[in-house]
């Protein structure tokens, strides 16, 4: 076992163990991937900068995300086909964020059911909803949410249709795998990943499969989704489903102003800035670059969320000087659960955790709360 010490030795040892169209679809973006790039490329960018001579005993990463008592302004974001990427990946990266005291997003689009996390977490997670032509399903979704004592809806409102990604394209991405001749080749050399696939019955899209009359395997399944993403989505839709809902609602997808002020007169209690990870509209601003002018905008009046390109504690704490009051990580809990499983996805969260910790103390902070854009270094960042 290599010693791991930053997300980007997770990424390589997942690029091992992974089969390849599974970690393709988790590693990329649409198009050019030129807003995948940014997302990340454009942290880098902005500076800090270093005060010293400051009492650091008894620094604090905790805070609060939607009123939800949090260990550092971090989520699991909601991904697909998590359970892909290892055996039963849902549940073992919702455990591990429960451990370690963050909150963890369920996709709509995961291979463990809503049922399947809620049976081995004791803590409320949320559930990320995608919004599809069947307004009966959608009902049925928000009502096993409440069943299953979800603490927060996240309306995912960029995926009216899908963004073109070239490397599942080549791959012929499905779950399971078909057994062409390229894929079973891949998969000989993925010997930990197929035995734990063999040992899970869970390899099917769990929320759906089972669920829909008439969808009852892939092939169906795929045949089903084709048709489902609703292209009317609409303003009315979101407050429709805040009606039925009844909870706190997080609205995600949100990289212009004027979508931010709708969202906050939708009733969101939050919402995330995010290009989809740079999967969807490729050419699209980054995210860190976006999120100032909506912090700006509307940040005194709902709480403002971002991801997209988090690679670091260090990005986590330069979205916070931005504005931003919660972030979430995909791809990297994604690396660590695909390198190592939930000791992977917790060791992602530790490196996190301590690079945010370290950086907030070399700033001068001892408390995340005090946090402002002060600690950024003046022109290196978009205002």
């Amino acid at each position: 076992m290599p010693v791991i010490t930053c997300i980007e030795d997770l990424r390589r040892l997942a690029q091992q163990r992974v089969p390849r169209m599974f970690y393709d679809y988790a590693d990329s973006g649409s198009w050019t991937e030129s807003t995948y790039r940014a997302n990340s490329a454009d942290f880098q960018s902005i500076k800090l900068r270093q005060r010293v001579a400051v009492n650091l005993e008894n620094r604090s990463t905790a805070t609060r995300m939607i009123g939800v008592d949090v260990a550092m302004p971090v989520a699991i974001a909601p991904t697909g086909l998590t359970g892909m990427q290892h055996a039963d990946g849902e549940i073992l990266a919702a455990r591990a964020a429960e451990r370690f005291g963050i909150p963890f997003t369920l996709s709509t689009m995961s291979i463990c059911s809503i049922e399947d996390i809620a049976a081995h977490t004791k803590a409320p997670f949320w559930f990320q909803l995608y919004v599809m032509r069947d307004r009966g399903f959608i009902e049925r979704l928000i009502e096993r949410a409440r069943a299953a004592r979800c603490g927060a809806l996240v309306l995912t409102l960029d995926l009216q249709i899908l963004g073109q990604r070239h490397k599942d394209i080549k791959n012929g991405l499905s779950a399971p795998p078909k057994p062409t001749l390229a894929n079973l080749l891949n998969l000989c050399s993925k010997p930990r990943w197929c035995l734990g696939m063999l040992g899970t019955s869970r390899r099917q899209f769990g929320n759906i499969v089972g669920h829909v009359e008439g969808v009852e395997n892939m092939g169906s399944l795929s045949e089903w989704t084709a048709k489902q993403f609703d292209p009317q989505l609409n303003w009315g839709d979101v407050e429709w489903i805040k009606r039925r809902w009844g909870g706190k609602l997080i609205i995600k997808g949100i990289q212009d102003v004027e979508d931010a002020r709708l969202a906050v007169a939708a009733g969101a209690d939050a919402l995330i800035v995010s290009n989809h990870g740079g999967r969807q509209l490729d050419g699209a601003e980054s995210s860190i670059h976006a999120l100032p002018a909506i912090v700006q905008a509307v940040g005194s009046q709902i709480e403002v969320h971002m991801d997209g390109g988090i690679r670091s504690g260090q990005d986590v704490l330069k979205a916070w000087a931005l504005g931003a009051r919660g972030t979430y990580i995909g791809r990297a809990f994604l690396y660590g659960l695909g390198a190592m499983g939930e000791a992977g996805v917790t060791k992602a969260l530790e490196i996190i955790h301590k690079e945010l910790d370290l950086t907030m103390a070399f700033c001068g902070h001892t408390r995340i709360e005090t946090v402002t854009r002060d600690i950024l270094l003046p022109g290196s960042f978009k205002a």
